[in-house]
């Protein structure tokens, strides 16, 4: 028996109405909360997420709400909205929760300006609630019609962690526990903008062997990134870190790399949802803070920036001295 028999799900987007519907397959009654009242209402009204995720039914055991003091008897909080929201959402959310419910973040991204992950942006707003990271190579139509998945929930308590996996988990949703958040969190902002990188490599018709080296070179800085922050190797190596990488930087099912194959074919991205067009900035920011040399990030912060064109960014990656492989 788990100790989390009741989730609160803040923000109704595709990923957390895919969360909130494999939490109730889980056997947990999950309360929905949306914080644009018009989506609320049809959510509550119809009870399908035709703006984000049409074709998808809420499960019997998900109540869709408009008010956020319906969270206040959860066990525990999955907040599930873009990473430059989660610090208004944590406000909101601070004063409704109880004292130790673990409120986990399920976004990917790094907050611009003041550069925190949204594990450090929970633990400052909601200093009562002990503070995690659910992250993975998972796509939320896929969760969402319960096809197969595997991810990983961390939190600095691995005994929460692992409860609240347990919590989560069912026949077609496996979660892995760790106790290295950071870790969790890194792969998980890196990857969306190297994703970006690849998918403008795929626009720009730079073939499959182009795509392969961008991919493992992209790793090698996610890789680099994530050490001298203090995640760990193996969590580096995991679902979070290269298993997301792959997932996201090879499939135009993916949001950033369909976005970067956009700008590689010479368009103009429409798609407002892209983590790693928001998280660019303040990932070069945060690598250049911690004297490191990530080329292939920053290559795609300035094409994003229109520093550079795409056509000058391939030539000055190409042009690096040669060196060897690490």
């Amino acid at each position: 028996m788990t100790t989390y028999q009741k989730i609160a799900v803040l923000g109704a987007g595709a990923w957390g109405t895919a969360l909130a519907n494999a939490a109730a397959r889980a056997g947990r009654d999950v309360v929905l909360w949306e914080y644009d009242r018009t989506q609320a209402e049809t959510l509550i009204r119809d009870r399908v997420n035709t703006r984000y995720l049409p074709g998808v039914t809420l499960d019997d055991r998900v109540t869709p709400v408009a008010d956020i003091g319906e969270v206040s008897d959860a066990d525990a909080a999955l907040l599930v909205v873009p990473a430059q929201f989660m610090r208004a959402t944590a406000s909101l959310a601070a004063g409704h929760l109880r004292r130790g419910v673990p409120a986990i973040s399920c976004a990917k991204g790094i907050e611009r300006g003041n550069l925190e992950f949204m594990s450090q942006i929970l633990g400052t707003v909601m200093r009562h609630n002990p503070a995690g990271a659910l992250s993975g190579p998972s796509f939320a139509i896929d969760v969402a019609h319960g096809l197969p998945a595997a991810v990983t929930l961390a939190a600095d308590d691995e005994w929460v962690a692992a409860d609240l996996a347990r919590a989560l988990a069912s026949p077609a949703l496996r979660l892995y526990h760790s106790d290295d958040v950071i870790g969790v969190e890194i792969g998980g902002a890196a990857k969306n903008v190297l994703a970006i990188g690849a998918g403008i490599a795929a626009g720009r018709g730079l073939g499959a062997s182009a795509g392969a080296a961008f991919i493992a070179r992209g790793f090698a800085e996610l890789r680099r990134f994530g050490t001298a922050l203090g995640g760990r190797p193996e969590t580096l190596m995991g679902l979070s870190g290269l298993g997301d990488l792959v997932l996201t930087a090879t499939s135009p099912q993916s949001r950033n790399f369909s976005y970067g194959m956009a700008i590689g074919r010479g368009e103009t991205p429409n798609d407002k949802l892209a983590e790693g067009a928001f998280t660019a900035e303040a990932l070069v920011a945060l690598a250049k803070k911690h004297d490191l040399d990530m080329p292939i990030a920053t290559a795609v912060r300035d094409v994003l920036e229109r520093a550079i064109s795409v056509g000058e960014a391939v030539e000055a990656l190409l042009a690096r001295p040669l060196t060897s492989e690490e």
